[in-house]
């Protein structure tokens, strides 16, 4: 693979899961829905994805326990997905090429079946276009936006989120460009990833920053232990079923554009009943006699999630 198809994911670029990642979101919300939907992408070994499964090639494992599954899709009519744009002051000289991949976002996107909003923040989050069918390129607006002020990233991402709640009947998810800056928001990443999971939207951290500050460019001073794309941003990615995309170069940032989008138009979505135990449920879905990966957001709190079919 040349540099120019590369795009680096957080599992495999960024540092490696620290103790934080494998503790719940803890969040308090309330019971009482009692399915839970989860959003599945599954590639053979070779990484291509895989289609035509049922749900008897599924198996689900909540808590340790085996789940029956309910309700299983995959023929959503379309994808519906959330520009979510940093333009708060250290992205002056990141905003050009965080438009560029937001329109690599929009040009793989099926004008007769997607939809798409646009979204900017600094410390307060404007819709800067609503959800619109066919949305080819970015509103003019952001040409105009000159970056400014602190940052509310945590903030932002959990309100985009919840702007997706709504779109029902599509594949849903946030993306945000960013360079993983967080300096004002009140939600912690737990927090967040438990908004964004209980209304089924995983979460794409597409990471707008220079070489130098990429730990998988040559010449980079940024290692990946401190990038500000690591750590808590890639857990808040992890745990809502999306993942963090570094991307400096043009080529880089249309090869992930398009793996965002093929994502979500692979997803199989399966639901089953929540376990009755409150609280955090770590989830593994698994391919039954298969030689597949499968991923899947890594849990759920009971009583949060509902299916959208």
């Amino acid at each position: 693979m040349t540099r120019a198809q590369l795009f680096v994911t957080a599992a495999l670029l960024l540092a490696p899961a620290t103790e934080a990642a494998q503790q719940p979101p803890v969040v308090a919300f309330r019971s009482g829905i009692d399915l839970v939907q989860v959003n599945v992408v599954v590639r053979d070994r070779n990484g291509r994805f895989v289609r035509n499964l049922s749900a008897r090639d599924f198996e689900v494992v909540d808590a340790g326990e085996a789940r029956a599954i309910t309700d299983f899709r995959h023929d959503l009519p379309g994808v519906s997905v959330a520009l979510l744009f940093d333009a708060s002051g250290s992205m002056e000289a990141q905003l050009s090429p965080a438009r560029e991949a937001g329109g690599h976002v929009l040009s793989w996107l099926d004008a007769t079946r997607d939809e798409a909003g646009v979204f900017l923040f600094d410390t307060e989050l404007e819709e800067v276009t609503p959800f619109t069918s066919g949305l080819k390129r970015l509103p003019d607006r952001l040409d105009s936006v000159r970056p400014f002020g602190a940052t509310s990233l945590h903030d932002a991402i959990a309100r985009t989120a919840q702007q997706l709640a709504p779109r029902q009947g599509r594949r849903r998810a946030v993306v945000v460009f960013t360079d993983g800056n967080d300096t004002a928001s009140r939600l912690t990443a737990p927090e967040v990833s438990g908004i964004a999971s209980a209304i089924d939207v995983p979460v794409y951290i597409f990471g707008i920053v220079p070489a130098i500050d990429n730990p998988s460019a040559d010449g980079a001073t940024t290692t990946a232990e401190r990038s500000a794309l690591a750590g808590s941003l890639t857990n808040l990615a992890h745990w809502t079923g999306g993942r963090v995309l570094v991307a400096s170069a043009p080529g880089e940032r249309s090869a992930a554009a398009r793996e965002i989008i093929d994502e979500l138009r692979h997803q199989y979505l399966i639901a089953f009943e929540s376990g009755g135990q409150p609280g955090w449920h770590p989830l593994e879905v698994r391919a039954r006699g298969k030689n597949l990966i499968v991923s899947a957001r890594s849990g759920y709190i009971a009583g949060q999630s509902r299916p959208i079919f």
